[in-house]
């Protein structure tokens, strides 16, 4: 079976959607039921030039078919669109949401989330309207939709009016970007609180800044770092906020950093923050925590589904954060309760299952 793929996300920096792509990628690379199907992976020339990331299993990708274009909307519904009809494919998979509305053969599509649908405010209304229509569009030309928890599920069904057997939660994998070695202990961490991933008005990082202002009265030797690319919509001037709370030499506030540096970054964190009330899946929780470093999330019904037992949940609330963010710190009892978790948890995502139930589904969609 011959099985294309858009794999644009994979070209340049790496993103949600293209990391989830290569961690199946590196995973059917090492199926012998992946082994009957051959992949033709489709990214745009602007963008293809440059090179893909390795998978988190350690492998090089293999070369792409280059498509003519940049790689935006137009591209897709019509290079696209014509490349993959042209290439005698019996299936084809969007990881990113939105597929070519005009194959001539069935596709699934893997849709993380519908924030651009529940919550419109966060988006610029030409961005918002794309991606509803886009996304409604491909999900119901669709074979399968494909998703990352059963509470993302729930809302596609939900919104779509789709029947249950159209979407299907596949939980991805999770890496672990710090190098193997011996795990570093408790004491050796610094007094240091982690957020890694892109920064939308859903993830409350000026609230993060706040609740952070509050917890250093008491630990002035506590540094917050801040690592990800600024999306927000009103735009949040992160420095400013900072500088207000005359944290300017203490917070770290970076747009991107090698997954060196921040491999480092899990390595001497004792907290992880990630304050999103609107969540798909989430894995920056989880990246930290296989690197050994706890979290403090809002209560929402997605963060308990993926993290269990092994985090500390609260409120929007600036005392409960900065609370919970010093318990992460400096109450080892605590500490210990949530890492003892983390092995149950961590166990329910791997890339080999996720690689398998996408598959089937792929399969599935061509019969």
């Amino acid at each position: 079976m011959r099985i294309g793929i858009d794999a644009r996300e994979l070209c340049g920096k790496p993103t949600g959607v293209g990391r989830h792509l290569a961690g199946l990628l590196g995973a059917w690379q090492d199926s012998p039921r992946a082994e009957r199907h051959t992949f033709v992976l489709f990214t745009p020339t602007e963008k293809g030039s440059g090179g893909f990331f390795d998978t988190p299993q350690g492998k090089t990708l293999p070369t792409p078919f280059l498509v003519p274009g940049a790689g935006g909307t137009w591209w897709e519904q019509t290079e696209l669109a014509r490349a993959a009809n042209a290439a005698q494919l019996d299936v084809f998979f969007a990881p990113g949401y939105t597929a070519p509305l005009r194959l001539t053969m069935p596709s699934v599509v893997l849709v993380h989330d519908l924030s651009f649908a529940s919550h419109p405010e966060w988006f610029r209304m030409r961005e918002g309207l794309r991606r509803r229509l886009l996304t409604k569009w491909a999900g119901s030309r669709a074979k399968l939709i494909l998703t990352v928890s059963q509470a993302a599920r729930q809302e596609i069904l939900d919104t779509y009016h789709l029947p249950q057997h159209r979407v299907r939660c596949v939980y991805p994998g999770i890496s672990k970007l710090s190098v193997d070695e011996p795990e570093t202990t408790s004491r050796a961490r610094e007094p240091l609180v982690l957020f890694a991933g892109s920064i939308f008005n859903r993830r409350h990082v000026p609230d993060l800044i706040e609740a952070f202002s509050r917890l250093r009265r008491e630990h002035p030797h506590a540094r917050l770092e801040i690592v990800g690319d600024n999306r927000t919509y009103p735009h949040q001037q992160l420095a400013s906020i900072a500088a207000a709370e005359g944290l300017q030499d203490i917070v770290s506030i970076r747009d991107y950093v090698p997954d060196a540096a921040l491999a480092d970054l899990y390595r001497r964190a004792r907290a992880f923050a990630f304050l999103s009330d609107y969540e798909g899946f989430g894995h920056p929780p989880l990246e930290a925590l296989a690197s050994g470093v706890p979290a403090v999330l809002l209560d929402t019904p997605v963060a308990r589904e993926t993290c269990l037992d092994a985090a500390l949940y609260v409120k929007c609330q600036t005392t409960a954060i900065a609370d919970a963010l010093n318990s992460l710190l400096f109450d080892e009892p605590v500490r210990a309760r949530l890492l003892a978790a983390a092995p149950g948890v961590l166990a329910r995502y791997s890339w080999p299952n996720a690689a398998q139930q996408t598959l089937e589904a792929l399969e599935q969609a061509a019969e």
